[in-house]
């Protein structure tokens, strides 16, 4: 299962999020939409997936990931093929809507709520080994649409694209998830309260959902802690997506060619993988708290460095992969988030509710960062702007966290 959810994201991920920043600039000049109405449309899609995943939470956490993500996967095809047939700025909208569903079920949350279940309590191993692989989508995709791109129009490498994505994830999806949902026996999950004893915490630990006292989702959601780290990580994935959606602009803007912004994206993404080998021992050796800070401090770092470094595109390029370095790590931070506070009895819900706010704040990125830059006036003015948020976000992070239970053989 972990084997075939590493290929399905990464396929997932390079299809309906990689391609399109590579793709934006060919679709403009085709079609004469404007940047600011193409990008609004992929926005719509990420806001779509956020509301979506919501319910998509609660599924998960009663029903598992089996039917959800092989149907998700159908869906994604589907609206890829729509995408590239899209006569008018309105029907790519609806396309990208319709993509937006079908994220909610294919991406991130349901693989981390599927190996968060199955693999408790060595989860965060089988978490850590598939955003490994899956931060390579922007890797294998982002050149790979590239090339397409050459031999295609932008229409026909969506349409080869949505073959490649139907023919790897719905089989994939179908046969490898089939399997009982630990704590499915009709129990609605629930999450352990901080006075819950030592034998009710190991029952957590190990999936058995049922084994705990009734849900605190409730109250965790309307906490302080909870709602200052929803926006600490909402402001942070905002400036994250806003700088990579916007990077092959601001390196040509720098005296890039377009195809080595490309290669450059596409280096990024092997740093998310390098920035995951660190989050394990960087777990072991760090507060919540102070891992949480460091991570969104760093980013604003490298945001404020693309901001402020003219040149030589070396040393752009390394600042780049230091970005992707800080972005793999971030996306470990967030998958274990609910987790390292909460439990995983809950996860599904808890993590649906979190990631909400920090995927609409994905979705309003690329659209905001286009139009950032331009009431700006450039795209260094806009990096800059992205790192003041980010520093706001680990100015956040510092706040103190809940009451913590035992977690050592958790992580």
């Amino acid at each position: 299962m972990l084997a075939a959810l590493c290929i399905t994201e990464i396929t997932s991920w390079g299809v309906l999020y990689y391609a399109f920043p590579v793709l934006a600039p060919v679709i403009t000049a085709d079609t004469g939409w404007s940047t600011p109405a193409i990008t609004a449309a992929f926005s719509a899609a990420l806001i779509v997936a956020a509301l979506v995943g919501i319910p998509v939470g609660r599924v998960l956490d009663r029903r598992g990931p089996h039917a959800l993500m092989t149907g998700g996967s159908v869906l994604a095809a589907i609206a890829t093929v729509a995408v590239a047939a899209a006569p008018s700025p309105l029907w790519f909208a609806a396309a990208w809507s319709l993509a937006g569903v079908a994220m909610s079920a294919v991406l991130y949350q349901p693989a981390f709520a599927a190996l968060t279940r199955y693999y408790a309590p060595r989860h965060l191993s089988a978490l850590t080994t598939l955003t490994l692989v899956a931060g390579l989508a922007s890797t294998v995709f982002a050149p790979l649409t590239d090339t397409l791109a050459a031999h295609l129009t932008w229409r026909g490498v969506y349409l080869a694209l949505a073959g490649v994505l139907a023919a790897v994830t719905i089989p994939l999806h179908a046969i490898a998830l089939r399997r009982p949902w630990p704590g499915s026996s009709g129990a609605r999950p629930a999450v352990a309260d901080h006075a819950t004893d030592h034998a009710t915490d190991h029952a957590t630990d190990h999936g058995t959902a049922h084994a705990v006292r009734p849900p605190a989702v409730r109250h965790i959601t309307r906490s302080r802690p909870f709602w200052l780290l929803a926006i600490a990580l909402t402001l942070s994935a905002f400036a994250m997506f806003a700088v990579l959606i916007n990077l092959i602009p601001l390196l040509t803007h720098r005296g890039a060619s377009p195809t080595l912004a490309a290669w450059a994206l596409g280096l990024g993404g092997i740093g998310q993988v390098a920035g995951r080998l660190c989050y394990r021992p960087l777990s072991r050796r760090t507060s919540v708290r102070g891992r949480t800070a460091w991570i969104l401090g760093l980013s604003a770092a490298t945001t404020a460095a693309l901001a402020l470094i003219p040149g030589p595109m070396q040393l752009l390029i390394a600042v780049v992969v230091l970005a992707g370095i800080t972005r793999g790590i971030a996306t470990l931070l967030q998958a274990t988030a609910v987790t390292d506070r909460w439990g995983i009895a809950a996860y599904g819900t808890l993590s649906g509710i979190l990631a909400a706010p920090v995927t609409v704040a994905t979705a309003l990125a690329p659209w905001a960062g286009a139009a950032l830059a331009d009431a700006l006036g450039s795209y260094p003015a806009l990096f800059t702007v992205l790192a003041l948020a980010a520093a706001l976000a680990a100015l956040l992070a510092s706040a103190p966290d809940p009451p913590q239970r035992d977690s050592s053989h958790r992580t």
